[in-house]
């Protein structure tokens, strides 16, 4: 174990991992195997996440609404391939009051069903349409494996769903929840996604089309950060969600899903933190700054009164800022290392002395600059310099995470050259698209197809694996994914 009581990266990700998210205060094990309880700290990032989301939602004109977790057994049963995908993930309620139901219930693992069987009493005419749906909620898939915020039987996140009078208005709903997503990645999460669709293999059960986005972690591994889905008219078919059209014939709406999860917390976890615990970006971290008053006694006392004056000019500057001066049983040291350890962006260190000579002890949670460690600047000038402090913070951890995917990721053409750098990092390669294919890759590299980048430039080849011609016109990101 390191000093500051975390397994190194380089030695177990995994258990650096598990071990960082209870030690930094953001979660702890529910009482039901792979459950979470997610802690006022972890939390308050979710609500940070949410609220930038939600915004961009409503802007766009989405209305949030809220529908049962119950679900009757017969409304999954009405797509096939749905049930089909979920199947092994549900988790079925046969008793409630003491007696056996007489229709079984499905914990909500996704709402389309639920929700298509009111948008087809909703939806009446084309002048009903577009019809813009949110729902924030929690859900249950009954993981194996479970992770916490990568994958446990029961998380948070928001759900859109929309029904739409044709196929081009479909999309560009389901492009436009990509993009937001794609923004809420690099904007608060400062973590550079890669965008683009999904191979037939990978796609939401019962869609017609998957788009993505997907994060490089600090091991090398993908991770899918958020999806959207162009449903087509499966779900209208089988909820029959109609609209009459202008002509006054029965035609069946295009319907579009999309979801962004608690696994984004897990994403900045391990997009950007160390061995010494997390590392916040700004615009997510609970707190930006924290002020640790140093001193004994009336000293203490007196730069205790001065940092929770600071913290007032701070605050006044619209940036959440916490005075730690409520523990004088413990050392400066022992809070500095727990304030790095919770990855907060900014400490600052604030003794009498510091106050007679009109300065402030600044420390960044990671120096932008090399060699940059701690530096005194003028008390006054604090509460003025701290948002651009801040903000070079944030853009300073995005072109970090985009460096190291960069240096982790290669375009490859032979097998050998492809199962080395999946290995580690990402492999861009051509890809036949047939699901056996795919599944030859995964058993001999455990990697699996993360996205078909919409930037990507157009090229052609021949599948890494099996050497057919290539079939998207441009070469497929490969990887190990969480």
């Amino acid at each position: 174990m390191s000093r500051e009581g975390v397994t190194p990266q380089s030695e177990d990700f995994s258990a650096w991992y598990n071990e960082l998210v209870v030690q930094a205060k953001l979660v702890d094990r529910g009482p039901v195997r792979g459950t979470m309880v997610i802690r006022p700290y972890g939390y308050r990032v979710w609500e940070l996440l949410q609220a930038d989301l939600d915004r961009r939602i409503k802007d766009a004109g989405h209305d949030n609404a809220c529908f049962p977790m119950f679900i009757p057994e017969s409304y999954l049963r009405r797509e096939a391939e749905h049930v089909e995908g979920f199947s092994p993930e549900l988790a079925v309620v046969t008793v409630a009051g003491g007696k056996e139901l007489e229709e079984p219930l499905v914990v909500r693992p996704t709402s389309e069903t639920v929700i298509g069987e009111y948008m087809a009493k909703w939806i009446e005419s084309h002048r009903d349409l577009p019809l813009l749906l949110n729902q924030w909620a929690n859900v249950v898939r009954w993981e194996m494996r479970p992770r916490m915020f990568l994958r446990t039987t029961e998380f948070l996140w928001q759900e859109g769903h929309t029904a739409h009078i044709d196929e081009d208005d479909a999309m560009r709903e389901t492009l436009w929840a990509l993009d937001a997503y794609a923004g809420v990645a690099r904007e608060l999460a400062a973590m550079p996604v890669v965008h683009g669709e999904k191979t037939p293999g990978e796609r939401f059960a019962g869609a017609v089309r998957t788009y993505t986005i997907e994060g490089m972690m600090r091991d090398g591994r993908a991770l899918q950060a958020g999806t959207s889905h162009y449903l087509g008219t499966n779900f209208a078919k089988a909820f029959e969600i109609q609209y009459q059209d202008e002509d006054g014939r029965l035609q069946l709406a295009h319907t579009t899903s999309w979801g962004m999860s608690t696994r984004m917390i897990g994403g900045v976890i391990m997009t950007h933190g160390d061995d010494k615990g997390l590392v916040l970006p700004p615009r997510l971290a609970p707190h930006q700054v924290v002020i640790v008053p140093i001193g004994r006694k009336e000293q203490g006392e007196q730069a205790a009164a001065e940092a929770r004056k600071l913290g007032a000019a701070i605050k006044a500057m619209g940036i959440r800022v916490h005075v730690d001066d409520k523990r004088p049983n413990l050392t400066p040291g022992y809070k500095f290392n727990e304030w790095e350890m919770r990855g907060v962006p900014v400490r600052i260190e604030l003794g009498m002395r510091d106050v007679e000579n009109g300065v402030a002890t600044l420390a960044r949670r990671l120096p932008t600059v090399e060699g940059q460690g701690k530096e005194q600047i003028p008390l006054e000038k604090v509460p003025e310099l701290l948002p651009g402090i801040l903000a070079d913070f944030q853009s300073f951890l995005l072109a970090r995470a985009e460096a190291f995917r960069e240096d982790n990721t290669a375009e490859t053409d032979s097998w050998d050259a492809f199962a080395g750098q999946v290995s580690g990092g990402w492999a861009k390669a051509f890809h036949c698209g047939r699901a056996e294919c795919e599944d030859e890759i995964k058993a001999d590299t455990a990697a699996t197809p993360r996205v078909i980048p919409a930037e990507a430039p157009e090229e052609s080849g021949v599948c890494v694996k099996c050497g057919r011609p290539s079939a998207y016109g441009k070469r497929v990101i490969f990887g190990k994914s969480y």
